[in-house]
């Protein structure tokens, strides 16, 4: 069976509630028919609630760009699976800005992942190298490490995505090659299938993140590997989301 693509918009530390609403409302009418691409939205948390009851009735999902560990506790500041689920079906965990700019542990990701799942909730779950890493050919362990600790102890990868996001591409206007990525992707897949099974790996998406545009995803999903894209900066301004939404339907 053909893989359904993703494409997600991490809107990370932008938007107001009121404009998280008004973002939504201009997508929305352009979205809602393009029902052979998964359509997600990722604001931050405090307009979780408010799109969650905006989107009520439609086919766009709404994500998550965190979550902890536990269910509840003295964690001051945290997000608890518990309170996501209902509200959000994807949350996105290993963000590379999480383990770069927090110092999230590939243990803790790991963590994240299983309370996720134990919640109902769908984890996106994010991969990639440094610059210094890719320079120094360390790409596949990288990878590999990451991806073994984030499934550490998962037995169903039926409500799991991947994303692959080169650190060195995140942001920076300089995205991966789409051959690159591809590659990458692929030996995920090959990974994917020692461990879980060809049919698991063949149903795996995996998504690409680092610097997507309307003039560059073309590329990226014409690649057999790649089923989507966990999208920043471009998925703040409604006509380019919608225009990635369109071009990953025109794969289908």
């Amino acid at each position: 069976m053909p893989r359904t693509p993703i494409v997600a918009g991490n809107w990370k530390m932008h938007t107001t509630v009121p404009e998280a609403l008004a973002l939504v409302e201009v997508m929305r009418s352009a979205l809602e028919p393009i029902t052979t691409v998964e359509r997600v939205v990722c604001p931050p948390f405090v307009a979780l609630w408010p799109l969650h009851e905006r989107l009520r009735g439609t086919s766009i999902r709404l994500g998550a760009q965190n979550v902890y560990s536990e269910e509840k506790g003295a964690y001051t500041g945290e997000i608890s699976p518990l309170m996501l689920a209902g509200v959000v079906d994807y949350v996105i965990i290993g963000h590379s800005e999480r383990r770069h700019l927090f110092g999230e542990s590939d243990e803790l990701i790991g963590r994240k992942v299983r309370a996720a799942l134990a919640h109902g909730l769908q984890p996106i779950l994010c991969v990639g190298e440094t610059l210094a890493e890719n320079e120094a050919g360390a790409t596949e362990a990288v990878v590999r490490r990451q991806l073994e600790s984030g499934l550490a102890e998962v037995e169903s990868l039926e409500h799991v995505v991947l994303a692959y996001e080169p650190v060195w591409a995140i942001g920076t206007g300089r995205p991966a090659t789409p051959e690159g990525a591809n590659a990458v992707m692929g030996r995920l897949r090959e990974l994917i299938a020692v461990r879980y099974g060809a049919a698991a790996a063949e149903a795996m998406r995996i998504l690409y993140g680092g610097s997507v545009t309307p003039e560059n995803f073309p590329s990226f999903m014409a690649m057999p590997e790649i089923d989507g894209g966990l999208v920043g900066g471009a998925s703040l301004k409604a006509d380019s989301f919608v225009a990635l939404v369109r071009q990953a339907a025109a794969t289908t």
